[in-house]
């Protein structure tokens, strides 16, 4: 078992290197499960196998001693080595190092696991395409049951939740790449009619709300941009806009359903197929999102994000946003 563990524990480490160092593309929920399933077996192992056997020879070498103990006393000899008797039965109990490293990291593995897969995933802001909602740097925790519980790996749907809503940050599979995980706001719903024309957002032919914000500072591009409050949904949010980019979306690549977007000087209109959703970041001239790319299948959504639980350079930052 210690060789048939080696190899095992080597296997994953070298897969975590091979990924480290960009030679491999990896998958941690893929990791994580495989993990949950190795250390969940050596548990069952160690449980219901291993250590009955060890007790066994505790109590063998015990009931063994003890017997000696009891020749030499009525030999009218002394019995010494009673500490050694402790000592060696503790070493007998104790898990040899290759079920320390897989059933004794079972229960951490297997609760975060769970947390991971089911309730709250963690991420870090990459870039600056939401600004001014989320910063470079910000992590986010990301709601998984909202919009409905889905196996890890596989993505099957298990439980019907609520469907994403207008307004809504979300963290998804980049289309393109699912193995890239994007984060942007959802401003149309299957169904919608979403024009982006002059930097004006409509949706089914009505303007979103918007008043003027003071001027935002972005530190990572040292300048200021003019801002917006918007209202798309049932909570008001910022978005950032750089007069000094032009309406026409340049650069949309060829996606599935493009035939039912009309892209013109003034920016892009698309109807959203069924079972799709259109996203945009907040910082809009500054965001690769649907007006490039498409739309996001509905299988691709990961969860909602909600919550700024740390920030290392700005602990300000710490909290909900909308």
């Amino acid at each position: 078992m210690q060789v048939l563990t080696s190899l095992i524990l080597a296997a994953i480490l070298g897969y975590i290197g091979a990924w480290y160092v960009g030679a491999i593309e990896g998958n941690f929920a893929l990791l994580l499960m495989i993990a949950t399933v190795v250390t969940g077996i050596y548990w069952l192992a160690e449980r219901f196998y291993f250590l009955p056997r060890r007790r066994k020879a505790a109590e063998v070498f015990a009931s063994s001693t003890s017997q000696r103990r009891e020749e030499l006393e009525r030999m009218g000899l002394r019995a010494d080595g009673t500490d050694d008797l402790a000592v060696t039965q503790q070493k007998l109990l104790m898990q040899p190092w290759w079920l320390d490293w897989t059933a004794g990291l079972f229960p951490v593995i297997l609760v975060v696991f769970v947390l991971r897969s089911f309730l709250f995933e963690p991420f870090k802001i990459p870039s600056g395409s939401m600004y001014p909602t989320l910063w470079v740097g910000d992590l986010i925790l990301v709601n998984k049951f909202t919009y409905g519980l889905r196996l890890p790996v596989f993505n099957t749907r298990i439980s019907q939740g609520n469907a994403p809503e207008r307004g809504d940050v979300v963290v998804f599979r980049y289309p393109p790449q699912p193995t890239v995980d994007y984060i942007k706001r959802i401003v149309g719903q299957p169904g919608d009619q979403v024009a982006y024309l002059n930097k004006r957002l409509t949706i089914n032919g009505t303007p979103v709300p918007t008043t003027a914000l003071p001027d935002f500072f972005e530190e990572d591009a040292m300048r200021y941009f003019k801002q917006f409050q918007e209202t798309i949904g049932k909570k008001p949010h910022r978005v950032l806009n750089n007069n000094d980019v032009p309406a026409i979306i340049q650069g949309a690549s060829s996606y599935q359903f493009r035939d039912m977007c009309n892209y013109s000087v003034e920016g892009v209109s698309c109807k959203v197929p069924d079972g799709h959703y259109f996203v945009m970041g907040d910082n809009r001239d500054n965001s690769l999102d649907s007006r490039y790319w498409g739309f996001v299948p509905e299988a691709n959504i990961v969860g909602r994000a909600f919550f700024i639980w740390m920030n290392f350079g700005n602990f300000k930052r710490i909290g909900a946003f909308n």
